[in-house]
Parts: C-alpha cells; sequence; structure tokens
C-alpha cells in the first residue's frame, strides 16, 4: 500500500477484484433470492443458502485483499456450477429443469432453458475473472525484487 495525500491506496490491481468480488455476491445473493422463493423445494433452498454462505466471504477476502485462496475456492465454485447447471440443461433435453422429482416444462417454454444459460455464463465469467486475477498477482509477485 502507498500513501499519497493522507489516503492510503493499494499497490496491486483495484477495478478487477472489485468486478469479481462483485460477481462472487451477484452469484451468492442469487443463492439467497432461489432459496426465498421456495421454488426449489426445502433441501434445494438449505442448500443454496449453504453455498450462499460460502460465497460471501469469499466476496469479502476478494474485494479487500485480493487473496489467492479465496481466489482460487470461487474459481472451482464457479466452474462447479457450470458444470451442475449443464448437466440439468442437458438433462431436461434443453427445455428447463425441474428439482424434487417434478416434470420438466414442455418443449415450446425455454424460459427454464434460458435461465440455466444465463446461470452458466455468469458463473463462466466468474471463474474467468478470478482466474485471470490469480495469473496478475502471481505475475506482478514474480517480477516484484527481492
Amino acid at each position: 500500500m502507498t500513501t499519497t495525500a493522507g489516503r492510503v491506496r493499494p499497490a496491486g490491481p483495484v477495478l478487477h477484484p472489485r468486478i469479481c468480488a462483485a460477481l462472487t455476491a451477484v452469484s451468492g445473493l442469487a443463492h439467497l433470492w432461489l432459496a426465498a422463493s421456495g421454488h426449489h423445494g426445502a433441501w434445494l433452498g438449505i442448500l443454496m443458502i449453504a453455498l450462499a454462505a460460502v460465497c460471501m466471504p469469499c466476496t469479502v477476502h476478494i474485494w479487500r485483499h485480493s487473496r489467492l485462496g479465496a481466489l482460487h475456492q470461487v474459481t472451482v465454485s464457479a466452474l462447479a456450477m457450470v458444470l451442475l447447471h449443464a448437466v440439468l440443461l442437458l438433462g431436461a433435453r434443453g427445455a428447463g429443469h425441474a428439482h424434487g422429482g417434478g416434470p420438466a416444462s414442455g418443449a415450446g417454454d425455454v424460459s427454464g432453458a434460458a435461465g440455466l444459460l444465463l446461470v452458466i455464463g455468469l458463473e463462466l465469467t466468474t471463474a474467468l475473472l478470478a482466474a485471470t486475477l490469480v495469473a496478475r498477482l502471481r505475475r506482478r509477485r514474480a517480477l516484484r525484487p527481492v
């Protein structure tokens, strides 16, 4: 950190970690919103609340310090969510998804598929931002004089 006119400024990248932290927070908040909506059943609601609880500490660590452990956890979690939602999308043959044994939506209704694709895109973006931030921080540390 450096000081300029009495203000403390981080020495590393600022915008990149903030965007990554914001997307991680959006993902966590989306899990909370979906759990509160009750459309996915009780056990999936509890699972989504647990996932949000895992996301929020990482959000803080990335926002404040760009910690590599938090970035690795966000990358792995985001890629796991991509895989899970891709399986749900393909398992429903592109027509949406249903939890709890209910039937998938009809072939003419693509709102479920669109939602799954949106989630996959958000999680891929989050994973990409976290992975590129890890690469930037490692390169910066490698160039730093000892």
